[in-house]
């Protein structure tokens, strides 16, 4: 065993949510009159929560009046309609049982809403995942490593045996910040090419693959 913690991301990384969240913006967008946004725009604009995502999707950002009623809308919209489309990637929920039969601890840090972020993980991956943490009021969310350390901490794991694993330049910087090594993965929000420009030298392109470098 290379690491005895894997901290994973949520969305594009364990689960493919970018469906749901793009309904969820084109409610609000076509409900006020704003033009919709397309599956990879969206793509484009998730991974710095739910403010920005926002921001990038109105055409004045947040110069737009009534911001942040409209982001309080959106928040609570796709808080009751983010299981419609929303499912595990293929393999992932094999990867995530073996990883804890295995004696892996395993984490979730996602820039989601805490309660949002808490809700799937057990909705999906039930006791596999041992701490789920997303974005909360006083604690900066990713690439700050706040909810990483917070995660390692309830853990009480150290930054040399815990691993992350993410799809995005986000998780790479969280990573970084955190102190700790980063699997980036091929399957998400990021093309391989997009990750290998990036720098990255570790790159799944299947969960299956994930066993092997952790």
């Amino acid at each position: 065993m290379r690491y005895t913690t894997v901290i994973f991301d949520l969305d594009g990384t364990l689960l493919n949510t970018l469906e749901d969240i793009r309904d969820s913006v084109n409610h609000i967008l076509t409900k006020y009159g704003f033009p919709p946004r397309t599956l990879d725009q969206i793509r484009m604009s998730v991974g710095n929560g739910s403010g920005v995502l926002l921001e990038k999707s109105l055409p004045e950002g947040r110069g737009t009046p009534g911001f942040d009623g409209l982001l309080a809308e959106y928040v609570d919209w796709y808080e009751h309609h983010n299981c419609i489309k929303t499912a595990p990637y293929p393999g992932v929920t094999e990867l995530l049982r073996a990883l804890a039969g295995s004696e892996h601890k395993l984490a979730v840090v996602s820039n989601k809403p805490d309660a949002n972020t808490k809700d799937l993980v057990r909705r999906f991956f039930g006791s596999c995942v041992s701490v789920a943490i997303g974005e909360r009021p006083g604690v900066r969310r990713k690439p700050a490593p706040d909810s990483v350390k917070a995660a390692m901490e309830e853990l009480q794991s150290l930054p040399f045996e815990t691993v992350y694993v993410g799809d995005s330049e986000v998780d790479l910087k969280t990573a970084h910040a955190s102190g700790i090594d980063i699997v980036s993965v091929g399957w998400g929000y990021r093309s391989p090419d997009f990750l290998h420009s990036l720098g990255v030298k570790t790159l799944a392109l299947k969960p299956a693959e994930v066993l092997k470098l952790v």
